[in-house]
């Protein structure tokens, strides 16, 4: 089980309907969509998580170029990021 980088979102798409579309080809773990920490706003990009290996790669398949709401998605293996160990000061 891996985590699916899904890209290129409408706004006003919710977790519920990215569970839904992604459910059409297998059991979904879990589904996040990245949103603005100030104004709450999606940012256009989210992650899935589906039970079996097997289950990602059909659906990366399926949907990569999918379109939703008249946008193409990108949907792919999310690669993943190391943390800065910065706190953000610019400071030495």
């Amino acid at each position: 089980m891996g985590k699916i980088y899904v890209g290129n979102l409408p706004y006003g798409t919710s977790e519920t309907d990215l569970n839904d579309l992604f459910s059409q080809k297998g059991e979904v773990v879990s589904v996040k969509i990245i949103t603005d920490r100030f104004s709450g706003r999606s940012k256009g990009f989210g992650f899935v998580e589906m039970a079996g290996n097997d289950n990602d790669s059909e659906a990366i398949d399926a949907f990569n170029g999918y379109e939703l709401s008249g946008r193409p998605l990108r949907v792919n293996e999310a690669i993943e990021k190391p943390r800065s160990e910065s706190n953000g000061d610019s400071r030495y």
